[in-house]
């Protein structure tokens, strides 16, 4: 009997690239690219000045494990602001806001299943693109299901609005503070430049996510024969609809303070330079603020806190050990000689063409590194020099990261968050993946498309380093 094909965990993937990186260090030739030094102290590639090394290094594997405790170090400042987001979003949920909001919104639209789908898959979507919302979503699977289930809808619209919304999210994202300031930082381009271009495209992205969601759903109405899951039983049969929140005064507030702690980060990061250290504190005052504004004991927050933290450990550990990666390649003198053989060909096409493989690599990368964060460091410190080299600029290099990262979570089968997902709405993946492949083809030509013309009119251009 053949077996089937297991995927391997996410930290032994990572560790297997480390362990790639180690021994590509013995066989690749050794090389570096002159750099030169900003008027801001930003590190730039100078294009045409690769050279083999005249003094070599050789890792042996014990470097390679002094590297995994280097590489937490290096990216620590990104681990704890993560830890402390989760955290923060935790004692959010207890408030029940978060609760309180979604069912408001299925109670209002419920029985217009055209303007539930949009308006699911919008907020869904702006809570992704703001703060990076994902896990957060999986206690509303059943809701919907329930509610799909009392229109004559299947799973697979319920999952549909929920998985798009969170895929878009991520990847026209705003200001997600694990993709968006991770790939900035690494690309040395001020935190939350570029601003305009993914606010332009957020509402075209979602309605071609709405229209793939609403398209099946109206299939499904007039003819459920159509049903993808026609094969598949219900997961809530003989089951009441769950229960919700009302949104009353106090959940209100807990989202006005919301809306004005994502104010002031903005005005702190454009007219004081606030980074991580600061964005962290304000998150931790907002904690604060919406314990005592939801009646939270003390020990009940800290409680909250530290469920939420626990819940992006794995996370954490992915960064760090993500970082590890390319601290290997920089040790072992080859992350410019992979520069150049990535340059090389992408030489040879115009840089719109360029920025499409960018896209493509960021995709292909994400089966294997999930995490946004822990992508971020292992493929933006080879895309920006790419970039530098062959005219892409490092604005459009992360949203080629962005997009490449967010979409393909939608389908990925080693995205943990997506697996939730269908498990509790009982919907195969084999199934999701026939339902979901046309949505991501629809949304990589899309990208595709901004990718070019973002090249064609110089985007991040006036954020560009120059010398």
């Amino acid at each position: 009997m053949a077996k089937t094909l297991k995927v391997p965990h996410t930290l032994v993937l990572l560790l297997g690239m480390m362990v790639i990186a180690l021994i590509s260090t013995w066989i690749v030739p050794q090389g570096f690219f002159d750099t030169a030094t900003t008027d801001s102290d930003r590190q730039i590639v100078l294009a045409g000045t690769y050279k083999i090394a005249s003094e070599t290094v050789f890792l042996t594997p014990w470097d390679l494990l002094k590297a995994i405790p280097r590489a937490f170090a290096a990216a620590q400042d990104v681990i704890f602001f993560v830890l402390i987001v989760g955290g923060v979003l935790s004692i959010a949920r207890a408030t029940g806001t978060v609760d309180a909001l979604i069912g408001r919104l299925l109670e209002k639209h419920g029985d217009k299943p055209e303007k539930l789908i949009f308006m699911v898959v919008f907020c869904f979507a702006l809570a992704s693109s703001a703060i990076g919302t994902a896990g957060e979503y999986i206690p509303f699977v059943l809701i919907l299901v329930a509610l799909c289930k009392a229109m004559r809808l299947d799973a697979m619209v319920a999952v549909g609005m929920i998985v798009a919304g969170y895929g878009i999210g991520y990847g026209v994202s705003a200001f997600n503070p694990f993709t968006v300031i991770v790939a900035q930082k690494i690309a040395e381009v001020p935190v939350y430049s570029g601003l305009w271009l993914r606010l332009a495209i957020f509402v075209p992205f979602v309605l071609i996510g709405f229209h793939h969601v609403w398209s099946y759903m109206n299939k499904v109405q007039h003819n459920p024969e159509l049903s993808m899951m026609k094969d598949v039983p219900c997961p809530l049969a003989g089951q009441a609809q769950p229960s919700y929140p009302q949104l009353n005064k106090r959940h209100q507030l807990v989202l006005l303070t919301f809306i004005i702690t994502l104010v002031v980060a903005v005005w702190g990061i454009a007219n004081h330079g606030w980074y991580l250290n600061q964005l962290g504190g304000l998150f931790v005052a907002w904690g604060i603020v919406i314990s005592i504004i939801g009646k939270l004991s003390a020990d009940d927050a800290a409680h909250r806190f530290i469920e939420g933290v626990s819940d992006l450990v794995t996370t954490a550990i992915l960064i760090g050990v993500a970082r590890g990666i390319a601290l290997v390649l920089e040790d072992g003198q080859i992350l410019h000689t992979i520069v150049n053989g990535l340059s090389t060909p992408l030489s040879y096409v115009a840089a719109e063409v360029s920025a499409v493989g960018m896209l493509l690599i960021q995709t292909l990368l994400n089966m294997f590194i999930p995490s946004g964060s822990g992508q971020a460091y292992v493929t933006m410190p080879l895309m920006v020099p790419v970039g530098d080299l062959v005219g892409v600029p490092r604005q459009v290099a992360v949203l080629a990261y962005q997009f490449g990262d967010g979409f393909s979570n939608m389908i990925i089968p080693t995205n943990a968050v997506l697996m939730g997902i269908l498990g509790m709405a009982g919907v195969p993946y084999t199934h999701w993946f026939r339902f979901c492949l046309p949505l991501m083809a629809k949304l990589m030509l899309a990208a595709g498309t901004v990718l070019v013309l973002a090249v064609m009119f110089g985007y991040g251009l006036d954020v560009q380093p120059s010398i």
